[in-house]
């Protein structure tokens, strides 16, 4: 709309699937604004219903969907809605320093309307993170960021918890367009999640430390 204000709509078949699994088609309303010309800031609303309305079966008729694969009916098929609003921004500090902030709630329920007796009690996720970014040297950038996650009805994760990590990253720029990625995780739970050394044992904390490379070509400069 102008230079410091864009607006987008999308219509999708769901969240985390290519090809439809209901009638109904996923919406996002979203815009990003540029308040100032260090600060980005972006918001999404998004609408959607990602129940199925079928179910897959061994055997329903003489001519499958695909070989040995067909599929019934789910009825009444679950129709309650998902809704999520997601926000972040960045803020170029200096040259050098870099922040952004990002802010989630998701709500779920499976039925919109339930019938008397029936529980719809909706799945509640929300959660937010934090960054900042130093460029020590031309060639090497240190950045850390925290994260929150209080996952209300296992939507996520599969058991209700609160769930929080740490990282430390160190980027080496070996050449243009080549990058070596250093970086230590923690991770904490409220809830014994994580695999231990012991089978059949869970911890609430694990630690993970990756080495990666990164190579891209192209016109792609700047920031990842």
């Amino acid at each position: 709309m102008t230079d410091r204000f864009t607006v987008n709509y999308w219509v999708v078949n769901g969240i985390n699937q290519v090809e439809a699994t209901n009638g109904f088609k996923d919406e996002l309303f979203g815009f990003v604004a540029k308040p100032a010309k260090s600060i980005n800031w972006t918001f999404n609303y998004y609408l959607g219903q990602e129940h199925p309305d079928r179910a897959t079966a061994s055997n329903c008729g003489p001519i499958p969907v695909q070989p040995g694969l067909c599929f019934v009916a789910i009825t009444p098929a679950p129709n309650g809605l998902t809704h999520i609003f997601d926000s972040y921004a960045t803020w170029q500090a200096t040259s050098k320093l870099t922040f952004a902030f990002e802010g989630d709630y998701f709500i779920q329920r499976l039925w919109r309307n339930a019938a008397p007796g029936e529980s719809s009690a909706p799945s509640h996720v929300d959660g937010g993170a934090a960054y900042i970014a130093y460029q020590l040297t031309p060639k090497l950038v240190f950045a850390t960021r925290g994260e929150y996650m209080s996952d209300r009805g296992g939507l996520f994760s599969g058991i209700t918890q609160a769930l929080k990590e740490n990282t430390a990253t160190f980027d080496y720029k070996l050449a243009d367009g080549f990058l070596m990625r250093y970086e230590w995780r923690r991770d904490f739970s409220n809830q014994p999640t994580f695999l231990s050394d012991v089978q059949g044992v869970l911890r609430k904390d694990q630690s993970t430390a990756t080495l990666g490379l990164v190579w891209w070509w192209g016109r792609k400069e700047g920031a990842w």
